[in-house]
């Protein structure tokens, strides 16, 4: 069985997770007392580089990295993110750290709140706004969601170097052909239920998109209501909840290698924020979204209050997949099998945030 290496970040650290011959060790916290918002794992470089964003009540957020599997961790000198000064404003919280493709084998995007874009181009240590993006026309009326107004999904196109897609919470989907020179919003088919025009041009409440591993402009999106498919890259977006207990939640992932498969955590809304039917349940599609089916083999079948966040599901790159939740009841879940069947790794940790897995040699 394929070693894997497994970072959940929580409201106080990160746990670092191995499995090594199907066997799984858990170490932590790292970053003690810091929350987690976002992790990454760099698998283009000789040896795999953990990055995360860390949120120390004292010093504020940092960015850090690992090239030893989160044995030592290093921060720069000076800060990684920084937002110029003539945008009168500061970091509050980097929401993700996404490596490019191998067509720009350095380049790390980090997606931040307030609504800004940064991109390093030396493998995450140092960052540079993206001002194109910051100076886009409609951000002055961009608003904050419930988490706050910030950039927290980005999708790189490894066909194109230059295909850029981003999310934001509560602006919306926007997409760059040019690396970021410039910006289109692409909502086109995505409701905002909340706003008396349910069809703007911008200004949904986005809260996850996920990117098909065959068919590279097929995208999954998880609104605030509403499952979405598009089939263009994103230029038009159709509806895919039928067949959910509810269309509401924060996580999506697509699987690592079967077209039209991706996996959602159903959530009651808008008031309750729990699992749908008060049941932990994981839904499968495998075929983009014509059908779904429940995945529930070895997780807890009594009532269940552990919501799973935006970041919190993910996959591995293994054969079969690993499929990665955590909760904010501080259980983390895996399952070897495409989500097949399900094992607890952890339990009684901190609020976990996100999670994040590769396989590592």
């Amino acid at each position: 069985m394929t070693d894997v290496l497994l970072a959940v970040g929580t409201r106080k650290g990160l746990f670092v997770g191995r499995r090594r011959r199907g066997d799984w060790e858990l170490s932590g916290p790292h970053f003690p007392a810091q929350a987690v918002y976002s992790l990454g794992i760099d698998t283009r470089r000789a040896a795999p580089r953990l990055l995360a964003g860390a949120d120390s009540p004292h010093w504020g957020p940092s960015v850090f990295h690992s090239d030893d599997l989160g044995e030592s961790w290093q921060e720069p000198t000076r800060p990684a993110v920084k937002y110029p000064e003539y945008t009168g404003t500061s970091l509050e919280r980097v929401w993700q750290l996404h490596p490019a493709g191998p067509a720009a084998p350095d380049v790390v995007y980090a997606g931040t709140e307030p609504g800004g874009l940064f991109r390093s181009d030396d493998g995450g240590e140092t960052f540079t706004m993206v001002r194109s993006l910051w100076d886009h026309p409609s951000r002055k009326h961009w608003m904050p969601g419930g988490g706050g107004l910030a950039v927290h999904t980005v999708i790189t196109d490894p066909r194109d170097a230059d295909a850029v897609t981003v999310a934001a919470s509560a602006a919306g989907v926007f997409r760059s052909t040019d690396g970021g020179a410039s910006w289109e919003p692409s909502n086109n088919g995505v409701k905002a239920v909340f706003l008396p025009d349910q069809h703007p041009e911008f200004g949904q409440c986005v809260h996850k998109i996920a990117q098909d591993p065959v068919d590279r402009d097929r995208l999954y999106l998880q609104n605030h209501w509403g499952v979405y498919r598009s089939d263009d890259a994103g230029v038009r977006w159709t509806d895919i909840g039928a067949g959910l207990p509810s269309d509401f939640g924060f996580a999506v992932a697509s699987h690592p290698h079967a077209a039209n498969t991706a996996y959602l955590f159903p959530i009651t809304a808008d008031i309750d924020r729990v699992p749908a039917g008060h049941r932990c349940r994981v839904y499968r599609t495998t075929n983009a979204g014509a059908g779904w089916e429940p995945l529930t083999h070895g997780l807890p079948d009594e009532d269940h209050y552990g919501t799973v966040l935006r970041d919190a599901l993910c996959v591995d790159d293994t054969d079969p997949a690993g499929v990665y939740f955590g909760n904010r009841n501080g259980e983390v879940y895996a399952s070897a099998d495409d989500g097949e069947s399900w094992r607890q790794l952890a339990s009684h940790l901190p609020d976990v945030l996100c999670v994040r897995a590769a396989a590592v040699t």
